[in-house]
């Protein structure tokens, strides 16, 4: 199995909970995070080894790329691995998946690359290398079998996740992070990557910062479990950051309004109801490369997902603290706006399918392997 992100490593980590229910006896292998080896995937790479962003990134890190490849090849070879499990993660997943069929290995890919926002010529490749697609949108699953690659729509994992979180209380959470429970809060979710984080941080700092001044609310800065939380003070040393660790859900659910970055959050967020507003920014080169390549006019999952904008999205060189200070306070207190964006967050949930994700994906491996298709 292979995951190289922070969301892969959740979803992965579910998978493999139920694949153990299928089958008792299956051995687990690979790339991912903290969550799935705690759910027993015996490690060869951790994900943080491979947390590359953009493309200059990637090009100057290719020799040790190459050679994290190469020894997954050599170590399913050597171990007689006869099924990989692929999860997101298309720009390094897709190069692995040629490696391993052209080494006689079944793939199948859970969470598919996302053809339909950038790169549809890829839909060869994965017909060639990919023996089953195991997609968590409706419409992939039409997109993928006209096309010739066999598919299964699973459901989006996120829903049973969410459903299954333990939420505490208001007061319970405020006193955790020693705040006032009477007060608004403005979640702040920077990324998970330190490169996202020193792109982001400081335009949204900034802005809630003047927030907080003028509207009396409590801004808070969502840290994943994989982040030193000391690299909020270096990358925005004039601000006394309150931060949550690893509370994305729970900061979610009790804050006001959110400032997201583009990606699995700005999902949790809709699925939870929360409001919030869309930022993303990269270097100029992978900006410059990734628009040539974007097909599609939307960045935020939420909006592509609801074919309408229902969240703003401030991209690029529009990320100016003013611009998310603006947007912000455009919403935070007004009501008709933001019930509009809460009912838009009900339909995108609607979308994303009743749950039970991880349980279908994992039937479905399991019937793969015990039938040796």
């Amino acid at each position: 199995m292979i995951a190289g992100e922070a969301s892969g490593d959740m979803h992965g980590a579910a998978l493999l909970r139920e694949l153990k229910k299928e089958n008792s006896s299956f051995e687990f292998f690979g790339v991912g995070g903290d969550k799935m080896q705690s759910e027993g995937l015996n490690l060869l790479y951790h994900m943080k080894d491979l947390a590359f962003l953009g493309f200059a990134e990637v090009i100057k890190h290719l020799p040790f790329i190459r050679r994290v490849q190469n020894r997954l090849i050599d170590f399913v070879q050597r171990e007689n691995i006869r099924t990989v499990v692929l999860i997101d993660y298309p720009g390094f997943n897709l190069r692995m998946a040629a490696k391993f069929k052209k080494s006689g290995i079944r793939v199948i890919y859970y969470i598919a690359p996302q053809i339909w926002a950038w790169g549809f010529n890829r839909i060869h490749k994965i017909r060639k290398y990919v023996d089953r697609m195991l997609v968590v949108f409706p419409f992939e699953e039409e997109i993928y079998q006209k096309y010739g690659v066999p598919s299964d729509y699973t459901g989006h994992p996120l829903i049973d996740r969410i459903n299954a979180h333990n939420f505490i209380s208001r007061e319970e959470f405020c006193s955790n992070l020693g705040i006032d429970p009477a007060k608004k809060i403005l979640a702040l979710f920077p990324g998970s990557r330190v490169q996202e984080i020193k792109a982001i941080l400081p335009a949204i700092s900034v802005a809630a910062e003047k927030l907080r001044k003028e509207l009396d609310i409590v801004p808070v800065v969502v840290s994943p479990a994989h982040i030193d939380e000391k690299i909020y003070k270096d990358i925005v040393p004039g601000f006394d950051l309150i931060t949550a660790k690893n509370e994305n859900y729970d900061l979610l659910y009790h804050s006001h309004f959110g400032i997201i970055k583009s990606g699995t959050s700005t999902l949790e967020a809709s699925v939870i109801g929360n409001p919030f507003l869309v930022v993303y920014a990269t270097s100029p080169l992978t900006y410059f490369i990734g628009k040539q390549l974007v097909k599609i006019k939307n960045l935020a999952m939420a909006n592509i997902i609801a074919g309408e904008n229902v969240v703003k999205e401030i991209i690029q060189e529009q990320l100016t603290s003013e611009n998310v200070y603006s947007e912000t306070k455009s919403v935070f207190f007004n009501t008709e706006e933001y019930e509009r964006i809460k009912k838009g967050l009900r339909v995108i949930r609607e979308k994303l399918g009743q749950g039970g994700a991880s349980r279908s994906a994992a039937k479905i491996i399991s019937r793969l392997i015990d039938a040796g298709e």
